[in-house]
């Protein structure tokens, strides 16, 4: 009778709760949310509706979508102090400054050897990009790091970041693949350190293949559903890889960039590229750009992923499968170079898409200078004429007029590539400038409009003193030395040719093989010096008036010179001096006339 009446009184137990919970699960649901905006976690900069989307929510077509936010080590990560810690900079030292620190890296190892293999870099993405959800079912990954010779500290810095902020779930693994390097420290000590890391593993060629291959074979060797290249002095931010995979999920035949920041190749601070997000474009030498989003491309919320042209080269996620479908890598590109704009032709042309990830941020050391020779026989201009050979149709034409020498350089069999491109029923490139690249042309026209002024720059002074600049690297003066034809020099080739050209900057070279340098001044008795050009007009931009003055806006002063010195400087203006008049080989009046009209 007790047995009876104790599961008489459990059952009532039960009915009484029942009755008492199902008619409040929204009062349990505001008890919830309260709990956590007052949460310890709510203070700490996670917003609150993070915490309870963590649970799950569907999207608009069903899907499940969560937050993949780590919170723990976020925390963690922002306890941390000390050398190089949230991406600060570190206090450098006359001794640490001295070349060898650079020598074997081409940046600053004596710094990155002080600075934790776990570092915590500052979150810099957008605020939207800390309460977005993506898919709760993603792709895993192979991550695949090419290296050769890498620096001990900067390589496990890469390995250790990509560990520390990847949801394991996600990571299938990580394939360091070296390519003939030679240093101690990268074989034995190498293989003993990622022992402890089950999913690293180590994949060696027997001969020096160079960068292109060696990313092949890491990706002929991947096991993931998606495949992403990173380079071997890299850092992973918060979050970065959800927001990747999310969009391969989305659409397989996508390829996805993470916003590369810059980690000082000095100090190793962190911190974005100048104007962040950009959509990746190319001049007609073929050298990699940058180019801001047009409005038409603009929604409103800059955490959005938007379409690029191109890739700036070593980091990207592709699907696996879609990857070898396009034919991987073109293997007649040897070494280094090229490789960027194959790929990112490829895949618009032939069906896909290309995206940067603003959500999506990694570090990205740019050395000071390539510390290792490439092996002999090997150029740039092979690989890159062969590029334009088998995707860009009637538009190399634009290329070889730039580069003469490329015309008649052999670039290999290219019949595979040419049949690969037939058989994918890909587009022609007419199609991809269009549609694709269709602003590329306002800021790198095909046909270069005509300058204003170009040839030598003669001071009106006398004594037949002419602009040179000796040297033509960023940070080089513009000093005043005797007329090279009047030495009998008279190859374009010298250091006294410039082009007052269309975008009304003052370039080294003449119209049609103009240097990457530009005459730049920062304030009123600056010095004039050349600075990497910019095209965003600034410092840069000047006016050639009739009083033959080189007026420059922002300073609102004039070059002025100093013959006995040789030094060439800005100065207040003066129409009378003959030391402000400059006098230009070549003129075309008419472009004159419309660069000043414009500046009124």
């Amino acid at each position: 009778m007790r047995r009876k009446e104790k599961r008489l009184l459990q059952v009532a137990g039960l009915l009484v709760a029942a009755l008492l919970f199902l008619p409040n699960v929204g009062l349990w649901s505001l008890y919830r949310d309260r709990v956590f905006e007052n949460s310890p976690d709510a203070a700490d900069g996670v917003p609150p509706i993070q915490r309870v989307n963590r649970l799950g929510k569907e999207d608009q077509a069903g899907a499940r979508r969560r937050d993949w936010h780590d919170y723990d080590a976020i925390r963690r990560d922002s306890s941390r102090s000390g050398n190089g810690e949230q991406g600060k900079a570190f206090p450098l030292t006359e001794a640490d400054r001295v070349d060898q620190a650079y020598r074997e890296n081409g940046f600053n190892i004596y710094v990155s050897d002080r600075i934790s293999l776990n570092r915590s870099v500052p979150d810099i993405r957008h605020p939207n990009c800390k309460v977005k959800l993506y898919a709760e079912k993603l792709p895993n990954t192979s991550i695949i790091i090419p290296f050769h010779n890498e620096g001990w500290s900067s390589l496990l810095r890469t390995v250790h970041s990509v560990l520390n902020r990847s949801p394991p779930q996600l990571l299938a693994e990580v394939i360091l693949v070296d390519d003939f390097s030679d240093k101690e420290h990268l074989k034995g000590a190498l293989e003993e350190y990622m022992v402890r890391f089950p999913k690293v593993r180590i994949l060696r060629t027997k001969k020096r293949e160079g960068l292109i291959r060696t990313r092949l074979l890491g990706a002929s060797s991947a096991k993931g559903e998606v495949i992403t290249f990173l380079d071997s002095h890299c850092e992973a931010n918060v979050n970065w890889l959800p927001p990747l995979l999310d969009r391969i999920a989305q659409n397989r035949k996508t390829i996805v960039c993470p916003m590369i920041d810059v980690i000082d190749h000095d100090n190793f601070g962190y911190e974005t590229q100048a104007g962040d997000a950009m959509r990746g474009a190319f001049d007609w030498e073929m050298y990699y750009k940058r180019i801001p989003i047009p409005p038409e491309l603009q929604n409103g919320d800059s955490s959005e992923p938007f379409q690029s042209p191109v890739m700036a080269g070593g980091l990207f996620a592709i699907d696996r499968k879609w990857f070898w479908e396009l034919g991987g890598y073109d293997t007649g590109l040897e070494i280094w170079g090229g490789e960027q704009y194959e790929i990112s032709f490829k895949v618009w042309m032939c069906g896909g898409r290309m995206e940067d990830i603003p959500c999506s941020r990694v570090g990205h050391i740019y050395r000071k200078y390539v510390p290792y020779k490439v092996p002999g026989g090997v150029s740039l201009a092979r690989n890159l004429k062969r590029v334009a050979e088998v995707w860009m149709d009637e538009y190399a034409e634009y290329l070889y007029q730039r580069r003469p020498e490329y015309r008649h350089l052999s670039a290999g069999d290219m019949t595979a590539q040419k049949e690969l491109r037939s058989r994918l029923n890909c587009r022609n490139f007419k199609w991809f400038m269009s549609e694709v690249a269709w602003d590329l042309p306002k800021h790198y026209p095909p046909v270069e409009p005509p300058a204003g002024a170009w040839g030598e720059i003669r001071s009106a002074a006398g004594g037949g003193m002419c602009l040179e600049s000796k040297h033509f690297t960023s940070g080089s003066p513009v000093r005043l030395e005797s007329c090279a034809k009047g030495r009998a020099e008279v190859s374009w080739g010298h250091g006294q040719v410039f082009t007052f050209g269309w975008r009304e900057d003052i370039r080294v070279g003449d119209p049609m093989h103009t240097k990457k340098v530009c005459f730049d001044a920062v304030s009123h008795n600056s010095p004039v010096t050349l600075y990497d050009c910019h095209g965003m007009r600034g410092n840069q931009l000047w006016r050639y008036r009739e009083d033959k003055s080189l007026y420059h806006s922002v300073s609102n002063s004039c070059i002025d010179c100093s013959p006995s010195e040789r030094r060439v400087f800005m100065n207040a203006c003066d129409p009378s001096s003959p030391s402000q008049q400059w006098l230009f080989e070549r003129t075309n009046a008419t472009v004159l006339e419309h660069f000043n009209r414009g500046a009124t």
